[in-house]
């Protein structure tokens, strides 16, 4: 059994990661903002009420793990939202930047005292973080964001490479959740299934590195 951490596990693919963590029989905890009916009919427990923009509240959370007493952090929670030319909201941007590139690096950083050795980190990203696919624009916060995570999730790989901590930057796909208004080509539970699966495959050959969840690297 072993102990998984997931931000975000309250709907959409983290609840798909909670439950089908569960379903492998390891114990699983779950930091989110709000909770909700079908992540409380689960066995997990549950810290509702994170506020991942509150960079101290994280930090102080992190402090009540035991030392060395998690083998997965999955850093899934996110916000998504399309500013353009036209609209160009900097307080958006922001936002974005602290809850989708900053918060799953103090949480990571936060954490390490409570991840095993040999332990495994997983950063849910986007491929609209990558600045050679971008063929469409816009999306100025989520884009630059996502790119920004893209980059300290390298340093961090790099960093925790001599306690054998691998860490792994996956796109999940284009998912069926409330952030697309449920407009994606494969469900969470598939992107779920994906993601736990590569999680499964990650070492120190692939630390670092930018994969799709269907196991295709791709392009920063």
């Amino acid at each position: 059994m072993q102990h998984i951490v997931i931000t975000g596990g309250n709907k959409g693919i983290g609840l798909a990661l909670v439950q089908q963590h569960l379903a492998q029989g390891n114990q699983v905890t779950v930091l989110c903002r709000n909770t909700s009916a079908e992540l409380a009919q689960t066995d997990a427990t549950v810290h509702s009420g994170v506020e991942l923009s509150d960079l101290a509240q994280i930090q102080q959370l992190a402090s009540t793990f035991p030392a060395k007493s998690i083998d997965v952090l999955i850093n899934n929670a996110g916000i998504f939202s399309n500013e353009t030319l036209a609209d160009f909201d900097l307080a958006r941007i922001q936002l974005q930047f602290q809850v989708d590139a900053l918060a799953p690096l103090v949480l990571s950083q936060a954490l390490l005292p409570a991840l095993k050795d040999g332990a495994k980190i997983a950063m849910i990203t986007s491929r609209m973080g990558s600045i050679s696919d971008n063929g469409s624009g816009a999306y100025y916060g989520y884009r630059m964001a996502k790119a920004a995570l893209n980059a300290g999730s390298v340093s961090l790989a790099r960093d925790v490479a001599p306690r054998n901590i691998h860490v792994g930057i996956y796109h999940p796909g284009f998912v069926q959740t409330q952030m697309v208004g449920f407009a994606g080509d494969i469900s969470p539970n598939e992107a779920a299934s994906r993601i736990i699966q590569r999680i499964s495959e990650l070492d120190a050959s692939r630390s670092g590195k930018f994969y799709h969840s269907n196991g295709s690297e791709l392009p920063w």
